[in-house]
């Protein structure tokens, strides 16, 4: 078995923190990233139906407010590429697709991990959008800013999340026995 090598939470937390202030300080703007993928549908609708595009109120207000392309889209790019190289540099990269808790409890099929991982990112993405922001915007830049709205969403994601997990997830392992 490969021992998981782990950064302290701790550590991460800090720096996720100043790297808050400074964003906050520097650039008068929030963490968050789930506009940047908005930005990016509005991208592809655009080269693809330029003229159903430009008729949609919110590309008419996202367009006139900034570039599509900014500091946040870098930011989310910044995540992928230091996702791999912090994987790379402890030499904890690996290619595992379905991990041992997927695995007992729903199989081991890479498409059916795959299918499963989009679909809930789409529910995921719905959230955010409607929430107005996505759970670093809510739970790092509004949590620091002691938005109210930011706290109630915090607290709604923890109080909904680990007891459907523990429930999901005990279910599907009960179920695989039988």
């Amino acid at each position: 078995m490969v021992e998981e090598v782990r950064w302290s939470p701790y550590i991460v937390g800090g720096l996720i923190g100043v790297l808050a202030w400074i964003v906050f300080g520097f650039m008068d703007e929030t963490l968050g990233v789930s506009t940047t993928f908005v930005h990016v549908a509005i991208l592809v609708e655009n080269w693809i139906i330029p003229e159903h595009a430009a008729q949609l109120r919110y590309f008419k207000e996202t367009i006139s407010k900034s570039n599509l392309i900014d500091w946040q889209f870098a930011f989310v790019l910044g995540i992928f590429v230091g996702s791999f190289l912090a994987a790379y540099l402890a030499r904890s990269f690996n290619t595992k697709t379905v991990t041992e808790l997927w695995g007992r409890c729903f199989g081991y099929s890479p498409t059916k991990r795959f299918v499963g991982a989009f679909f809930g990112g789409i529910l995921v993405m719905f959230g955010a959008r409607l929430a107005g922001g996505c759970t670093s915007g809510h739970g790092i830049s509004g949590g620091l800013l002691l938005a109210i709205s930011s706290w109630l969403f915090i607290l709604s994601a923890f109080l909904t999340s680990i007891p459907f997990s523990l429930l999901f997830y005990r279910s599907k392992k009960e179920s695989r026995r039988l």
